[in-house]
């Protein structure tokens, strides 16, 4: 998250994040302008996902992973406003993606449909048209 954060912050926006207590993690970062901690992940997921117009996602682990399928599940199931999901790292996501398509779309347990849920790109500013394309008024 740090180096989003820092991104933000050097650019001049806002810096938000949400923090979740752990016993072996340092907390916010310094980059951060606005900052709210949890105790339990499943409040900072709510959170996360109730003011979120989109995701851009970067290679990360099951916390990572975690993340990205509440997200798409919440909008696969119209819990909340269908939002793009973009995935950073075409070959750090491909393998999911395969697998995705190769088990459970073949087992019936999404729809193919479900896929384009998903972006997956190397490309930045593709990513920042993708989002700003999903926002009415918003030029990219």
């Amino acid at each position: 998250m740090e180096a989003a954060n820092k991104g933000a912050y050097e650019a001049g926006g806002r810096s938000v994040g949400l923090d979740v207590e752990l016993p072996y993690e340092s907390g916010l970062n310094d980059f951060v302008n606005l900052g709210i901690s949890f105790r339990y992940f499943f409040v900072r997921k709510t959170m996360f996902v109730k003011y979120s117009q989109g995701f851009i996602v970067l290679p990360g682990g099951y916390g990572t992973l975690d993340e990205v399928f509440e997200a798409l599940t919440l909008a696969q199931t119209g819990k909340v406003t269908a939002f793009p999901v973009v995935l950073i790292g075409v070959d750090y996501w491909a393998g999911l993606i395969d697998w995705l398509r190769a088990r459970v779309v073949k087992h019936g347990n999404i729809a193919v449909e479900d896929l384009d849920l998903i972006a997956s790109t190397d490309d930045i500013d593709l990513a920042v048209k993708i989002m700003s394309d999903a926002q009415p008024g918003c030029a990219s």
